[in-house]
């Protein structure tokens, strides 16, 4: 039985991963590093600010160390902001498959961006009353493909009394990488593919996948899914 959904919010929810690699080429570049649209979307989708930064740096060579990656991840959190106080970014169909799920079962989201990202964002599109939680980079210590952020999600749910206790195999988890749908399976939950920034081939991991929310009915879904 499906009781809630929980939301990956970069590249489900917002078009924004186009708006963070530019950032992050940019940020990186100003320390003199570069940083391809292919070695992005092929290594680090996915990760954290944090978990991005500590793994390009890695992968190059360069020491990482724990003032350094607090530095990077200000600049680009405030390069970021700047760009979306200015422009809407939400996909087509989210905002009425939100409603549509907030019907009829608890929301949540889970993601490594900021929180104060997430909530202007949300609260931009109308649509930040629909979720009951919001888990954020700020509150994991391991960000996905670890399952700590879907388990997070899912216990602050149960702390709200949504009556019966909820169990990770009545969550659906929609998401858009490969980390992501790992986390969410390790953590028990079903997973709903979104090929906003992978092709659907890409995606065969998790439990269903779809082109984009716009074509999805949480009906059938439900069915095919918990029959």
């Amino acid at each position: 039985m499906l009781r809630a959904v929980i939301f990956d919010f970069d590249g489900v929810i917002a078009d924004s991963e186009p708006i963070h690699f530019a950032v992050f080429q940019r940020v990186l570049g100003e320390k003199g590093f570069f940083l391809s649209q292919e070695e992005y979307y092929a290594d680090y989708l996915g990760y954290d600010d944090k978990g991005c930064f500590a793994a390009f740096l890695t992968a190059h060579g360069h020491p990482v160390t724990q003032e350094t990656i607090d530095d990077l991840v200000k600049q680009k959190a405030a390069a970021y902001f700047d760009y979306i106080k200015e422009r809407s970014v939400i996909f087509p169909g989210v905002c009425d498959l939100i409603h549509e799920a907030a019907a009829r079962h608890l929301l949540a989201v889970c993601s490594g961006a900021l929180r104060h990202e997430i909530e202007f964002i949300l609260e931009q599109a109308g649509i930040r009353k629909a979720f009951a939680h919001i888990t954020s980079a700020e509150d994991v210590v391991h960000g996905k493909p670890d399952p700590e952020g879907f388990l997070h999600a899912l216990a602050a749910l149960n702390e709200q009394g949504a009556g019966r206790f909820m169990t990770p195999d009545e969550c659906l988890v929609i998401e858009d990488s490969l980390p992501g749908i790992r986390g969410a399976q390790a953590a028990g939950m079903k997973v709903l593919a979104v090929a906003n920034t992978h092709h659907i081939e890409e995606l065969q991991e998790a439990d269903a996948v779809t082109a984009s929310l716009a074509d999805v009915a949480l009906s059938d879904l439900r069915h095919r899914l918990w029959g």
